[in-house]
């Protein structure tokens, strides 16, 4: 399962549109239909309902839903474990202070 196509098949599920996906992945929208057709063909299910110009999940694609959002996330922290034991340290950082300095 490519980690490319479940990223794109997540970011459809969560905006709920084919060219919002693509513009926040900075694809073009047939890229970003093909890596979720692919998808589609791989686990042998279709994973969205398309109506008109919206999207909806179907059965298959809300299992899925959960799953592909833990994967990524799993692969995520193990970069980010791995970059933390070569003693590279990355990430955001937010800072916040009060307007009143003491």
């Amino acid at each position: 399962m490519d980690t490319q196509n479940l990223k794109a098949f997540v970011t459809v599920a969560n905006l709920g549109s084919f060219s919002l996906a693509a513009a926040q992945l900075h694809l073009t929208q047939p890229a970003v239909s093909k890596r979720v057709a692919a998808l589609e063909v791989e686990l042998g299910h279709g994973l969205f309902h398309r109506i008109n110009r919206r999207v909806e999940l179907t059965q298959a694609g809300a299992l899925l839903l959960q799953r592909a959002i833990n994967i990524l996330q799993t692969i995520e922290d193990t970069r980010q474990q791995l970059a933390d034991f070569d003693g590279a340290v990355s990430g955001e950082l937010k800072v916040a202070t009060s307007h009143h300095v003491g």
